[in-house]
Order: C-alpha cells, then structure tokens, then sequence
C-alpha cells in the first residue's frame, strides 16, 4: 500500500514560510493566522522527522532539508495550479459564479438558497469550494465569500454580521458550559482561550476541527460544545438543532466578507438575496 501524503496544506504553509523567512509574512499571504502556520509547520517536520526552519529571534532560516524539499514541492504547487486553470476559465454566460468555503455554503446559503432560485429561475448558479486567497483568484467568481481579517481579504470586501463568536450545544446535551466537552476550529486567532479571558473560567478543548461548519455539525450531534461564528448559526438555532450553552459572546478577530462583480447584475440580485437573509 502507497504510503499517505502530507495534507497540501501544511505543504502550502512550508512553501510560503520558506519563500518569506517569516510565518506572519506566510500566513498574511495565504489567509491564515501566523500560529496556523507555524503549527502546520510543525506538523509536517514531524511527519518528515526533520527540522526544516531554524528559529530566530527576528525570522527563519532553512535548514539543509529545507533547501532539497522547497524546489520539488514549488514546482509542485505551480504544476498543480497550472492544472487547475486550464480547467476553469471563469464564469460562463448565463452561470452566477460563487466562490465560498463549505462552512457558508451549507448553513448560511444552502438552507435558504431555494428562495433565491424560485425567484430567478433563469439563474444557472456554480458553487467552488474557496479558502486560500489564491482559490478565489484562480475561481474569478461573480460572488466571493471570504474569511478571515479584514486585512487579509483584501480590499472591495464587505464585513458580514454578526461577527462575535457564541457557545452552541444540541439541546439533547445536558450539562452546563463547564462541564461539558468543548469543539474549537484551529486556525482562528480566537477560541476557548480567548473566551476563559474575556468571560472567565479555563475551557480546555477536547475535540479540535479545521472549521466553523465542521465544529456546528458536530455539535448538533450532541458531542460538545462548539464556539462558532454567530453568523453561520441562525439556520440551526432556528431550526432547533442547537441552543446557546450561555448568553455570552466574544468579538471575533477573523469574520466573513462579501465582494461580488459589481458590473453582473445576477451578482448584484445575489448579494442583496443574501443580506436579507442574513438581516431575518
């Protein structure tokens, strides 16, 4: 049997560490926060048992291993890019183009997306998957739905709210806060750290995930506690899949944009679709 690869992520993470000799600088280019990338880092020199950075105070330096690894896994990624544009050339006519990440996708846009289409029936829609800054490049969609800073996404983006961070639990689950187990999605500046800090007590996470969707799939499970975004929790609190596990809330460093094509009116109907939803 083949052995697994490492996820292309942490690959990602390698390449753009090495080109900047700097995490921060990386994780500015990818849409990351600079601990993500630091800990994907890690994660693939364990998994090569090698030590690919030498850390310093004020930046990186390759090691040995680095230097043999970086060509093969740039020429990699750019091999991998040129496959995929030849695939996608961007929005077709007639299609409406929409670039977002799975997390938006099934709790925000897939619980009211019939809506939409029973008013303008004549709209072919495309959903691409869309995370890393690049992806929405490569995906020129009418409709981009963006994480992370406000720095990080970029300019002609649009905040969505609300944007603070809450406690949600399936109402199968009994138990309070500090007695159940806690979901976290990695990555983000802020989680149950952040919210021992701000609303008090240690909240140690058991069960850790690479997204806010997965973290609220879980949880309407019945397997924890998760601390998610409120903007993708209206669907399945009104829904009843989940209820708040306390009344508080933390502000979220990292949130959602919505930049669309001004000049496609089918954009310019979806967007106003979609804020009206997320105002109900």
């Amino acid at each position: 049997m083949a052995k697994s690869l490492p996820p292309l992520t942490w690959f990602r993470a390698f390449e753009a560490a090495a080109r900047h000799l700097s995490f921060t600088a990386a994780a500015n280019e990818i849409g990351l926060t600079q601990s993500a990338v630091s800990q994907q880092v890690k994660a693939l020199e364990t998994r090569l048992r090698v030590a690919l950075f030498t850390r310093h105070a004020r930046g990186l330096s390759l090691t040995d291993d680095a230097r043999r690894l970086l060509p093969q896994v740039g020429a990699a990624l750019e091999t991998l890019a040129s496959a995929t544009d030849a695939f996608d050339s961007g929005p077709s006519e007639n299609f409406l183009t929409v670039a977002a990440s799975v997390s938006v996708a099934q709790w925000i846009i897939a619980p009211n997306l019939a809506q939409f289409t029973a008013r303008h029936p004549d709209v072919r829609l495309r959903f691409l998957s869309a995370i890393w800054p690049d992806d929405f490049h490569s995906a020129r969609a009418d409709v981009e739905i963006r994480f992370g800073s406000e720095k990080q996404v970029g300019t002609n983006a649009e905040p969505l709210s609300p944007g603070r961070l809450i406690a949600l639990k399936s109402p199968v689950l009994n138990g309070d806060l500090d007695h159940l187990p806690l979901i976290e999605a990695v990555g983000t500046s802020d989680g149950w750290k952040a919210w021992g800090e701000t609303i008090g007590g240690d909240p140690q996470p058991g069960i850790l995930v690479d997204s806010y969707g997965m973290a609220l799939h879980l949880a309407t499970h019945g397997n924890g506690v998760a601390l998610v975004s409120e903007l993708l929790s209206a669907h399945a609190m009104a829904t009843g899949q989940l209820m708040r596990a306390d009344p508080a809330s933390i502000p979220g460093n990292e949130g959602y944009f919505l930049s669309i094509n001004e000049a496609s009116a089918t954009a310019v109907l979806f967007r106003d679709w979609l804020l009206a939803q997320l105002r109900q």
